[in-house]
């Protein structure tokens, strides 16, 4: 089957192309492996994006893109893409189950959770050993846990988890926090929540579950071990490109280099949000890329004809 645009990834900045594509009559189809709002959708709370009067959830303001989407005729399937291959008229994307043509596309596929690399991490990984707090915070009630990580989302899913847990250590190798200072001020202020700078995870222990984690001290060396029942991890993010490695120019760490445009060397086919080399991967600008890209393939596609 042959569309006029598809968008690979069903996050934010796929959804918001899809909006802007499928509002200008393009035939349209969005592309997602998994759940469709990427990893914002399983946020417990968005309160920064514009135009939000009140704190909704990240599958509430993703499934109302998602809606927004389908309102305007874009298709959305699920589906594993594979890779991409230039034929006469425009593109061929092969996915796991289908193959498709078409005259345009953008490549929003973002990014997933990085790992730490701790010892038993990789064992424990959901017996213990979580990169979603929204996901199994209910299941550490009244426990003990830690989250690795000074940045806004690590802090984030620390308050998010004091609903649930005992206490909730914040582990960062540096001496000061990297998140925003209200999200610093909170954590804080709340009881449940207890700050650890210039400390490192060496090894996470357990049998069949987290039972507990051996700490490094970054100015002394000392290792000490202490009881844990959970660990979640926030220590950044690995762009999902290794589909398009060796086509698409990138960085060292696997992100699309890109222009304003949103363009890549290949006509027609164009980058949008996480996966993108940028100085800040929020919502908002995922969406501006998704919006820049989606408008800039529509004068291609017009150009074309």
């Amino acid at each position: 089957m042959e569309y006029d645009v598809i968008i690979v990834g069903g996050g934010p900045a796929g959804l918001t192309a899809g909006i802007y594509t499928a509002r200008s009559l393009l035939r349209t189809l969005i592309i997602e492996k998994a759940v469709v709002g990427g990893q914002i959708a399983s946020s417990f709370e968005v309160e920064n994006y514009s135009g939000l009067t009140e704190v909704v959830s990240g599958f509430e303001l993703t499934d109302t893109m998602r809606k927004q989407c389908e309102g305007f005729g874009a298709r959305l399937i699920s589906d594993e893409f594979i890779r991409f291959e230039v034929i006469d008229g425009g593109y061929e994307v092969h996915c796991e189950n289908n193959t498709f043509k078409t005259k345009g596309i953008i490549l929003a596929m973002g990014a997933h959770p990085k790992k730490l690399g701790a010892k038993g991490e990789d064992t424990l990984a959901s017996c213990g050993v979580s990169y979603c707090a929204t996901c199994d915070g209910a299941f550490f009630r009244d426990k003990n846990v830690i989250v690795v990580g000074g940045g806004d989302t690590a802090l984030e899913e620390a308050l998010f988890l004091t609903k649930f847990a005992k206490t909730v250590g914040i582990v960062y190798r540096r001496n000061v926090l990297r998140a925003t200072k209200i999200l610093q001020d909170r954590a804080r202020q709340n009881d449940k929540i207890q700050l650890r700078p210039e400390t490192v995870i060496e090894e996470i222990k357990g049998k069949d579950f987290v039972e507990s984690v051996v700490f490094k001290d970054v100015k002394t060396g000392k290792t000490f071990e202490e009881p844990i029942d959970g660990v979640f991890m926030f220590v950044g993010q690995v762009p999902n490109t290794e589909t398009i490695k060796g086509q698409i120019p990138m960085n060292e760490a696997g992100y699309v280099l890109t222009n304003e445009k949103m363009e890549t060397p290949f006509p027609g086919v164009y980058v949008a949000g996480d996966m993108c080399v940028k100085p800040l991967r929020q919502v908002v600008t995922a969406a501006s890329d998704g919006a820049v890209a989606a408008v800039q393939l529509s004068k291609y596609l017009e150009s074309l004809e």
